[in-house]
């Protein structure tokens, strides 16, 4: 059976009697809970699109289906997206494939990191082009939609209509800023032209509105056939792979059950974010990260704090613990990062500095050095004699040779750090390797 028609009889029993009557004797808390988490990385998708297309300082307005560059690193005033980096440059792209495929050029790169992620809109990496998987000769590519013929060179299958190309560009510093640019030129997205998608409630709206725009996403860009079980979970709301939502059915009880399940659907979210396990002062991903299958409360938590995650093939997050035990410093004090030399991957590496903010997102912070990270293309950084490297952390200047690697953090206000390893390897990702902790000094 195709995904169609597991859909439609899925569609055909809730329509039955029996199925409605299941459904009106559901717990239709429980399934408000699973459906707001299960729809958060579809309404957090929704809201970037909006966010990027709207923003006519980008000169992408409201067009689809073309890149746009970011051509400057980003800076504290950039807060489009949680927990962005400070080491590549930016190339975005809203993908509709819904008026047929689409091609995708990536130019020849040499040894510079370039990484193009396809995101269909749950937040899956359906494929990752660039250095790790296409080599340094770049290619052209034919992206295809569900349910539409494979035609054309290197057919890469994307598993929703529409989906977020991010691409990610190495520079090294303003003397590479040129070179860099010239590869973002090199990645070209060609397709039919399509609407302006339209706007969505936002993760923060009433339950009503929120549901109403998770079920029209859905209908746009249906589930995959393993997420089936999860729809006759949720069954009690309404909520369909077809959406099908309907909030008028719904009296003054139920609609307090249905807040009620929001409300536990939110608390999931932060105490889980809060019982991340650390491992020498560090948190590290899981194997699923950017690939989630059916783990969908790490995929919204991943959606509401780094949205656009990669794959720990191609880079890991690690984030240090800090003294409250879920990755927030607090402290006005001097700490201390001490690094080997190499670090066990075949990339790059960094340490950036994020605020904290009490909806549990991360934007980089402004500072005197205007150094939202460090890491080993840091121009300047003062090396020990075995070649590792003590990275300084404070909210104010460490002074004497310690400058050349001092990390700035706020001014006040809690911080978190992420360190970020560009294509590890295996001793990286099965555990063989672990990062040496953060330490107060």
């Amino acid at each position: 059976m195709n995904r169609r028609e597991l859909m439609a009889v899925l569609a055909a029993i809730a329509a039955t009697p029996a199925g409605r009557a299941l459904a009106a004797q559901g717990d239709l808390k429980g399934a408000a809970r699973e459906a707001w988490l299960y729809a958060l990385p579809l309404i957090e998708m929704a809201q970037a699109r909006v966010r990027m297309l709207g923003d006519k300082g980008t000169g992408q307005g409201a067009a689809t289906n073309r890149f746009v560059h970011a051509r400057k690193l980003v800076t504290p005033t950039g807060r489009t997206i949680t927990t962005p980096n400070n080491d590549t440059l930016y190339s975005s792209a809203w993908l509709d494939l819904t008026q047929g495929p689409a091609t995708l050029t990536l130019p020849p790169t040499g040894k510079r990191y370039l990484s193009v992620a396809v995101l269909d809109m749950y937040t899956d990496n359906d494929v990752v082009l660039g250095t790790r998987t296409v080599g340094p000769d770049g290619g052209t590519f034919t992206l295809v939609g569900p349910g539409q013929k494979g035609g054309g060179a290197n057919v890469v299958r994307v598993s929703t209509p529409h989906a977020w190309l991010l691409a990610r560009t190495l520079v090294d510093g303003e003397a590479d800023m040129a070179a860099a640019h010239a590869v973002q030129d090199g990645i070209v997205l060609k397709g039919a032209p399509s609407p302006v998608p339209k706007t969505y409630a936002p993760r923060s709206a009433p339950w009503d509105a929120y549901f109403t725009s998770a079920s029209d996403l859905l209908a746009q860009n249906p589930p995959r056939p393993e997420d089936l079980a999860l729809f006759g979970h949720i069954a009690p709301l309404g909520l369909g792979p077809k959406g099908g939502f309907d909030p008028k059915r719904f009296d003054a009880d139920a609609q307090a059950q249905i807040k009620a399940g929001i409300g536990e659907a939110v608390g999931q979210i932060m105490a889980n974010a809060g019982r991340q396990t650390f491992i020498n002062g560090w948190g590290y991903p899981r194997a699923n990260l950017g690939v989630y299958g059916q783990d969908y409360l790490y995929r919204a938590m991943v959606a509401l704090g780094g949205l656009a995650a990669l794959p720990v093939a191609e880079a890991m997050y690690m984030r240090a613990q800090g003294e409250d035990g879920n990755g927030r410093f607090k402290g006005d004090g001097l700490y201390r990062l001490s690094l080997p030399a190499q670090l066990p991957l075949d990339g790059f590496w960094s340490l950036t500095m994020y605020e904290a903010t009490p909806q549990g997102q991360f934007f980089l912070t402004e500072n005197a050095l205007h150094r939202y990270a460090i890491g080993d293309r840091t121009p300047g950084l003062a090396r020990n004699p075995d070649g590792g490297v003590d990275i300084w952390i404070g909210r104010t200047d460490p002074g004497g040779d310690r400058r050349a690697n001092w990390l700035p953090a706020p001014v006040q206000g809690p911080f978190a750090m992420t360190l970020r390893a560009y294509l590890p390897r295996a001793e990286f990702l099965d555990g063989r390797y672990r990062l040496p902790p953060v330490v107060a000094v």
